[in-house]
């Protein structure tokens, strides 16, 4: 038996409404969970840069086939960090005002056409400009991914979610740097080969964010958030400037083993051999990725001040390789000074992250990576001027000692915080 009920024009109206509401709610709901969200956006991030990873094994096979000098090698990681700052500086809070998702679908879009560039390049020239456009998206993934990772995180994974921003962006490169030297040791074509399997990992990511949650909620503000600037906390400046001297010391050991080892190993070592330069960076960022994820109970000031006396130790290890000629050494720089990487970076972001509200989070991931990727960008260019100029073996070692003075500073910086 069936009951009609005659509805009013009033209740009719208000039923309508409803009923549109309920369907706009389910049009803007996400097909996938937070928690599937925070998988895939983390693997987003670790994804993006494995692609920024990759060319280090790669840039000397490009030098053999097109007979460019080394200070080319060096030219081509730096402008990468270039133009990855100047993205970071424009647009990296961008998100914090539009949304996580456009910015992250954006960023990945971008990322897909520098894999398709570098795939078609005919020349070292292309192959730079690739390196220009990946700066940008990876410039312009960094803050957004790293706060949709902790917004995303599960409330009783809220701690992970934090330190999957220390771990992924060294993971990822060790992981590209371990991938494509691999491939560049047994495939016939190993350029083709490595950015043909990243172009089809960042094309379904970029699908993948569609369908991914909304983490921030939209404000005023958008075009001018694009002057370039940074936007850093007042109760948070302190503590960021005692930081600085670590994030520039952490990158530029990044640099010495992306940048220079594949140089190096040809000039000193006479090694020639892609797959020895990728394991070099691979251990090194995968000592760093170690030192963060097994280190979550440790306090901070303590995990910055290990760090980068750990850096200090690599950077003076490094130094000795160079002048007695041991690859054994060399190891034991990427072990110790990878290592500390990962420590000193921790305790930075696990020092300053709580103490920020969450539509401040990707300005203070802006202002922490403007310092580190200004430091590498400027030190590869410089490095590699040196390179053409006193060669290989002086510039690194000059290179070397720098990253010791200047991490040395972010020790007496960081045992000041603790007292």
């Amino acid at each position: 038996m069936f009951t009609v009920v005659a509805l009013t024009p009033e209740r009719e109206g208000s039923a309508m409404t409803a009923l549109l509401e309920r369907t706009n709610t389910a049009v803007r709901r996400p097909f996938l969970s937070r928690g599937v969200g925070f998988a895939g956006i983390s693997t987003a991030m670790v994804a993006i840069l494995v692609a920024a990873g990759a060319p280090t094994p790669l840039l000397p096979i490009y030098q053999h086939q097109w007979g460019f000098p080394p200070w080319v090698l060096t030219l081509a990681f730096g402008v990468y960090a270039f133009s990855l700052l100047v993205s970071i500086v424009v647009i990296g809070s961008l998100s914090d005002h539009i949304g996580r998702k456009p910015m992250i679908i954006g960023a990945l879009a971008l990322d897909l056409v520098a894999m398709l560039m570098f795939l078609a390049a005919p020349s070292i020239g292309w192959v730079i400009a690739a390196r220009v456009v990946q700066g940008v998206a990876t410039g312009a993934a960094s803050s957004s991914l790293s706060a949709a990772v902790v917004e995303l995180a599960p409330e009783r994974f809220k701690k992970l979610g934090a330190q999957m921003t220390s771990m992924a962006p060294l993971a990822g490169l060790a992981i590209g740097a371990l991938f494509a030297g691999v491939l560049a040791e047994f495939a016939t074509d190993a350029p083709f080969a490595v950015w043909l399997v990243l172009a089809v990992l960042i094309a379904a990511l970029t699908v993948f964010a569609l369908f991914t949650p909304e983490t921030a909620t939209r404000k005023p503000g958008a075009l001018a958030s694009l002057n370039p600037r940074i936007s850093l906390p007042v109760r948070v400046r302190g503590l960021y400037w005692t930081a600085v001297p670590g994030i520039v010391g952490g990158f530029m050991t990044m640099t010495l083993f992306m940048g220079l080892v594949p140089a190096l190993l040809v000039a000193v070592f006479e090694v020639r051999s892609p797959i020895l330069g990728s394991l070099l960076a691979a251990v090194a960022l995968g000592t760093a990725t170690a030192g963060s994820a097994l280190t979550s109970q440790v306090r901070p000031p303590r995990l910055r001040s290990t760090g980068t006396s750990a850096m200090i130790v690599g950077a003076v290890l490094f130094v000795g390789s160079i002048g007695a000629t041991s690859l054994t050494l060399l190891w034991a720089a990427a072990i110790i000074g990878g290592g500390g990487i990962g420590l000193s970076f921790a305790g930075t972001t696990r020092g300053l992250v709580p103490e920020v509200a969450p539509h401040e989070r990707a300005g203070l991931f802006t202002a922490i990576f403007f310092v580190g990727y200004l430091a590498m960008g400027s030190s590869a260019i410089i490095a590699g001027l040196f390179v053409g100029v006193v060669g290989a073996a002086a510039a690194a070692a000059g290179f070397g000692v720098v990253t010791a003075i200047v991490t040395l500073v972010g020790v007496v910086a960081a045992r000041l915080d603790r007292s």
